[in-house]
């Protein structure tokens, strides 16, 4: 009795250490992703890799929203920390330099926050949904640039639906 007690233990601290500190399961909730990410897709999120490295531009990451408590975001990383971003014309520019990237939906018609040049402090990240014009992200003051420390992991893997598992790029 005692070594199945010690097992069950083992087998929920292992659990405990794996959801919390390895990896987790999240659902997207919401177009703000697509055509990258659909409303329903459920992924896992890895929670490790960052605390070796940091995010890097196009790395799809979750973070919590400061204002609703048990709500998440997922966006891309678009600015990294010490540059300077700012939307004209529906491009992205990074230092003065149009970001020439495959992930926006289409083109940006709000520049929000980022119509004026916002340079993101040494911890800080500018991130944006793929769907550019049906997504709250950096460029609305509610959401505004992800700090290093709120970012939770990177989304590595759709698990579901069974058609569209793989690796996210």
């Amino acid at each position: 009795m005692i070594s199945w007690i010690f097992y069950l233990l083992l087998l929920f601290g292992a659990v405990y250490l794996i959801v919390h500190y390895v990896g987790e399961r999240t659902q997207v909730r919401g177009d703000s992703m697509y055509p990258s990410l659909c409303d329903g897709d459920n992924l896992i999120v890895d929670k490790i890799s960052y605390r070796f490295s940091d995010p890097g531009r196009y790395d799809i990451v979750v973070f919590p929203f400061r204002y609703q408590e048990g709500m998440f975001y997922i966006k891309r990383v678009i600015g990294l920390p010490g540059e300077t971003v700012q939307i004209q014309d529906g491009n992205i520019y990074i230092n003065g330099k149009i970001l020439k990237e495959p992930y926006g939906n289409e083109p940006i018609r709000n520049p929000g926050l980022a119509s004026e040049a916002i340079t993101l402090g040494q911890d800080e990240y500018f991130v944006l949904g793929d769907n550019r014009n049906n997504s709250a992200d950096s460029r609305e003051p509610s959401v505004g640039c992800i700090s290093r420390e709120d970012i939770i992991g990177r989304a590595v893997l759709r698990i579901w639906p069974a058609s569209s598992i793989g690796f996210l790029n």
